[in-house]
C-alpha cells in the first residue's frame, strides 16, 4: 500500500528506498560521488526542519543548490544511508548538484504543526506568520550561508504535491532561487484530487488519508500503517460501505483529521478558498517551467492553471509549459510510450528527459552553454504522437466549434433541426452505478482516462453518440466545454461527459500473429469530466434540480490536443455514474451529501435534450495544420 500510495499521488521520492527497487552501480555511484549531511534549519518562528545534504565529493568548482521539499519523507534517514536516486532522473546526479531534500514543517522528522495546502499568508505581521513561502525563503538563506561550495543559484521541483511547495516557495522568491519547476503541482484541493466540479474523487481521498492522514505523535521516520481494504475489488468495497458517512462509522471512526474537514465542507467555501495557491503566485523572479501530463487522474487542474496564473500574475517573467502523454509523474517513472490502451509511438518521456528538464536547469543553474530552445509551450499531440511548439496555450490560433448531439446516436457539427422538444433518456441506479475501469482494483486506477469505453457503451444507462467516419484529420487543442440541456426524475443528479477516439473496424495492416492487442472499433477515452449537478450555477451555493424541469448544465472538460485521424470517428459518452472513481449522488437532494442517508439514494430517469431550443453539444478550439 505504501508503495501504491507514493506512486500514485506522487509520493513520489525519488530519494526513498522503499520506492526505488535498488540499482547497485548507480547506488554505487551516488555513495561514492556524494557525501551525505543531516541537519535541522531554523526557521523564523523557532521550528527546526530535518533536511539532508548531498554534497558532491569533487570541490574543483561550485555547485548549484537543488531543492526538494516534501510531506513523504526524505528518507533513507541517517548519514550512512543512501538513496538510489538524487535528481528527477539520474542524469541529474552526474550532472552534479547539491541536492537538498526538507521534511515540511509537522512532518516526519521536522517540528511543528502539519496543515494540508497551508494557506498563504499574503500581509505577514510578525516572525510567526509562516506559510510555505517563508519556510522556503528561510531555508535557502540558510543553506547560503551554512554550506560550503555552491555557486549561490537556487533551484526547486516537484510532483504532486511536492509540486505545490514548488508554487509556494517560489512567490515573493528569494534573490538566490533562480529556476522552479512545479510538476502536476496541486493548485486548488477542490479542483485537484479530491473534487472534479464538486463531485467527490472517493477512491483517492480515501486511500490516500487512510494512511497520509493519521495523526504523528511524535518526530518520526515511519510511514503510519497500511489500511486493509480485505479484498481487491474495489467497485465491491466502496458499493458495499454504503452512504459517505460509513466512511467514519465503519473504518476511520472519524481519527482522519482532514476527511473531517471534507465531510464538514462539503461546498467551495473559505476552507477550500484559502487552500487555493493560484490568487497568490505573485512576485516571482525564478525562471518556471510547469510540467504536466494529459493523463493525469489526479492533477490535470493544476499544471495548466498554475501556468496560466503565473503568466497573467507576473509579465515578462521567464515561464514555459510543458504538457506530456502521460499519467501522474509518468516523466520520471515510464518511458512515455504508452499508457494503457493509448500507444504513443515512442519514449516521450527520454525525449523531455534528455532535452528539456536537464536543459533548464543546467542554463539558468549552471550559466554554461548557449540557452536551451525551448518554446513557450511545448505540447505534445495525441492521436498524431508528435511534439509541438506553440507560442501560448491555449493556442491563439484554434477557431471555435460546437458539435452537436443528434438523433439516433449521431454527432455532428450542424445545429439540430427539430423544433420539437426531443431528448434521448437513461434510468441511473445508485446501487448498480457505471464502472469508470475494467481493472479490479481498489487503487484509482492511472489508465482508466485512456481505456476502451466498449464495456460502457453497452449499458443501458450510457448515451453514445458518434461523428460520421472522419474523411480528414481533425485535430482539437485548448479546453474543451460540455453544455448540456437536462432535466432529471428526482432533485440532485451527476452528468459525464467522455469524449472518446473511435478506431477503424479494421486496422490497416494489423498483423494478427505479432501478439499486439487488435485495436479495431476501439473507443479510446481521450478526455472524460463529471459535473455534480448541484453546482452547476455556483459551486459556493449548490441547489437542487426541479424534478423533470429542462436545466442548463455546462462545464469544462479541461485542455487536450488530440488528433482524431482520418477513418476515425469522434464519439461523446454520456452518463450519471461513473464508480467508484466518482462517489455515487443520492439522487435526492440533501444539503451534505457525505451525510446522506440509504434511504436518500433513489434510482432517477436523466434526459438530455437535443432539439433545436435546447441544442445540448460540446464547444472546441480546432487547429488547422
Amino acid at each position: 500500500m505504501r508503495r501504491r500510495v507514493i506512486y500514485t499521488l506522487v509520493t513520489f521520492l525519488v530519494l526513498s528506498s522503499n520506492l526505488f527497487p535498488a540499482e547497485s552501480d548507480h547506488a554505487e555511484y551516488i555513495r561514492s560521488h556524494y557525501a551525505k549531511y543531516e541537519y535541522r534549519i531554523p526557521m523564523r518562528d523557532g521550528v527546526t526542519l530535518f533536511t539532508s545534504v548531498y554534497m558532491p565529493y569533487a570541490d574543483t568548482t561550485t555547485y548549484p543548490i537543488f531543492l526538494l521539499r516534501t510531506p513523504y519523507s526524505v528518507g533513507p534517514y541517517g548519514a550512512d544511508r543512501y538513496p538510489d536516486q538524487l535528481g528527477p532522473h539520474k542524469a541529474f546526479d552526474k550532472e552534479g548538484f547539491i541536492f537538498v531534500f526538507q521534511d515540511v514543517r509537522g512532518r516526519f522528522m521536522s517540528e511543528g504543526e502539519y496543515v494540508n495546502m497551508r494557506p498563504h499568508i499574503p500581509n505577514k505581521q510578525g516572525p510567526d506568520d509562516v506559510d510555505e513561502s517563508t519556510d522556503t525563503y528561510d531555508t535557502i538563506e540558510w543553506l547560503l550561508e551554512n554550506i560550503d561550495n555552491h555557486n549561490g543559484r537556487v533551484g526547486m521541483w516537484g510532483i504532486s504535491y511536492p509540486g505545490f511547495y514548488c508554487s509556494a516557495g517560489m512567490i515573493n522568491s528569494h534573490p538566490a532561487l533562480k529556476a522552479v519547476s512545479p510538476q502536476a503541482p496541486i493548485a486548488d484541493w477542490f479542483w485537484d484530487d479530491m473534487h472534479h466540479h464538486g463531485a467527490f474523487i472517493l477512491p483517492l481521498a480515501f486511500n490516500f488519508f487512510s494512511i497520509f492522514g493519521q495523526p504523528r505523535d511524535s518526530l518520526t521516520t515511519q510511514w503510519p500503517a497500511e489500511f486493509d481494504f480485505g479484498t481487491p475489488d474495489g467497485y465491491q468495497f466502496f458499493l458495499n460501505m454504503g452512504p459517505l458517512h460509513n466512511a467514519n462509522q465503519k473504518y476511520f471512526h472519524n481519527d482522519i483529521e482532514f476527511w473531517n474537514s471534507i465531510v464538514d465542507h462539503p461546498n467551495y467555501d473559505d476552507f477550500w478558498q484559502s487552500r487555493n495557491i493560484l490568487p497568490h503566485l505573485r512576485n516571482i523572479s525564478a525562471a518556471t517551467m510547469v510540467v504536466g501530463g494529459w493523463f493525469d487522474m489526479e492533477d490535470l487542474y493544476g499544471p495548466l492553471h498554475t501556468y496560466q496564473s503565473i503568466e497573467e500574475k507576473n509579465p515578462g517573467n521567464f515561464n514555459i509549459l510543458v504538457m506530456g502523454p502521460w499519467s501522474h509523474g509518468g516523466w520520471t517513472r515510464t518511458t512515455g510510450e504508452s499508457l494503457g490502451d493509448a500507444d504513443f509511438g515512442f519514449p516521450t518521456s527520454e525525449y523531455y528527459q534528455n532535452h528539456v528538464d536537464l536543459q533548464f536547469f543546467r542554463h539558468i543553474l549552471k550559466q554554461t552553454g548557449s540557452q536551451p530552445d525551448l518554446p513557450e509551450a511545448l505540447v505534445f499531440e495525441t492521436g498524431a504522437n508528435r511534439w509541438r511548439e506553440f507560442d501560448d496555450w491555449p493556442p491563439s490560433e484554434v477557431t471555435d466549434g460546437e458539435i452537436y448531439l443528434q438523433a439516433n446516436g449521431e454527432l455532428s457539427f450542424r445545429e439540430p433541426a427539430a423544433t420539437e422538444e426531443v431528448y434521448d433518456q437513461y434510468t441511473s441506479d445508485p446501487d448498480n452505478p457505471v464502472p469508470y475501469t475494467t481493472t479490479i482494483t481498489t487503487d484509482w486506477e492511472a489508465t482508466y482516462m485512456t481505456e476502451d469505453q466498449r464495456f460502457a457503451a453497452r449499458r443501458p444507462d450510457v448515451l453514445v453518440y458518434q461523428t460520421d467516419v472522419l474523411e480528414a484529420d481533425l485535430t482539437l487543442a485548448g479546453p474543451i466545454q460540455a453544455n448540456l440541456y437536462v432535466s432529471t426524475s428526482g432533485t440532485a443528479s451527476d452528468f459525464i461527459v467522455k469524449v472518446i477516439d473511435v478506431y477503424p473496424n479494421q486496422i490497416p495492416g494489423y498483423d494478427p500473429d505479432s501478439g499486439e492487442a487488435n485495436k479495431g472499433a476501439m473507443q479510446q477515452m481521450v478526455r472524460g469530466e463529471v459535473m455534480r449537478g448541484r453546482f452547476r450555477n455556483s459551486y459556493e451555493q449548490p441547489e437542487p434540480f426541479e424534478a423533470n424541469e429542462i436545466t442548463p448544465v455546462s462545464f469544462e472538460l479541461q485542455d487536450i490536443l488530440h488528433t482524431f485521424k482520418r477513418g476515425h470517428r469522434l464519439m461523446i459518452q454520456i452518463q450519471s455514474t461513473w464508480f467508484p472513481l466518482v462517489d455515487r449522488n443520492p439522487g435526492t437532494y440533501v444539503p451534505n451529501i457525505f451525510k446522506a442517508d440509504a434511504e436518500d439514494f433513489i434510482e432517477v430517469n436523466n434526459r438530455i435534450y437535443r432539439s433545436r431550443q435546447h441544442p445540448s453539444h460540446i464547444k472546441v478550439g480546432i487547429l488547422e495544420e
